[in-house]
């Protein structure tokens, strides 16, 4: 499993960044567990998961702590990437929040700065804010979370806006409803799609039809649940992961393709959406 193997996506830049990354969603909230889950980020970045994903929100912080501690000696080496809240992210609240993210990082800029999810703010607003970002060095790329096709189509609308390198969204077997909109959009658009939550927080793992594909394909569920997300075109994965031994579990997903008849038993157990779905969050 090494990091040469890994699959990538491109960004509208062109740059392509690892389809694989880790996310650190409830890491840091835990003295008890803080070595344990240093050590899965830093292996994580050993086995190729270069993109490393947290916010502000997560932990109060604490989140982007415990990352700026695991990525010391080894920053060049990572696609860094935060949120900043709705409630922060009118222009100058979008900057000051940045600002407190690169310190709790230990960093000077930030590869990707995402709006958490739309607020109370024009979207004017907080884009203003990631361009005096950008043009100070503090970003190299901005983007959404938890935005749906309306909303996208509303924002590359402004000035600048189709410079959005990403949108963050919940996909997964379980929630496919971006498949029928803002993920056609997307790829139309030239954003990449980044999915949060692509084992269902471990729930997933619990379908015995996912469990009969794992068996056969002699994987294991979360294996091929993370491996189908990386077969969709312009999709990248970003699963939490707390213990070596489940970034180890989760970077075997890189290796795993599949099959057909894999493909048609997971359609028939997770159906693709029928129409429109209202975009799910969590």
């Amino acid at each position: 499993m090494s990091a040469e193997s890994a699959r990538t996506i491109a960004l509208p830049s062109g740059e392509e960044i690892a389809a694989l990354g880790q996310g650190t969603w409830y890491l840091g909230e835990d003295p008890a567990r803080r070595e344990q889950e240093i050590a899965a980020l830093r292996l994580g970045l050993d086995l190729g998961m270069t993109v490393v994903d947290t916010a502000e929100m997560y932990g109060d912080g604490a989140a982007e702590e415990l990352v700026g501690e695991a990525l010391r000696g080894r920053r060049e080496e990572v696609f860094l990437v935060s949120k900043v809240l709705p409630g922060h992210a009118d222009r100058k609240g979008t900057v000051a929040a940045c600002e407190g993210s690169l310190r709790r990082l230990r960093t000077v800029r930030l590869d990707l700065y995402l709006l958490h999810w739309r607020g109370r703010w024009p979207l004017e607003e907080t884009l203003a804010g990631f361009t005096d970002l950008m043009e100070a060095g503090k970003i190299r790329y901005w983007g959404v979370s938890n935005l749906d096709v309306a909303d996208m189509v509303e924002l590359t609308a402004l000035p600048a806006g189709d410079a959005v390198a990403v949108d963050q969204v919940l996909y997964n077997l379980s929630r496919r409803g971006i498949e029928w909109d803002l993920l056609p959009w997307c790829r139309e658009a030239g954003a990449a799609v980044m999915a949060y939550s692509p084992i269902e927080q471990g729930r997933l793992l619990k379908v015995e039809a996912l469990g009969a594909v794992a068996r056969a394909l002699g994987a294991t569920p979360a294996q091929v649940a993370l491996a189908w997300v990386l077969e969709q075109q312009g999709v990248a994965a970003i699963p939490r992961s707390g213990s070596p031994d489940h970034v180890r579990e989760n970077r075997g997903a890189v290796d795993l393709h599949l099959p057909t008849e894999a493909l048609d038993a997971l359609d028939e157990a997770f159906p693709p959406p029928s129409g429109p779905t209202p975009l799910e969050m969590l």
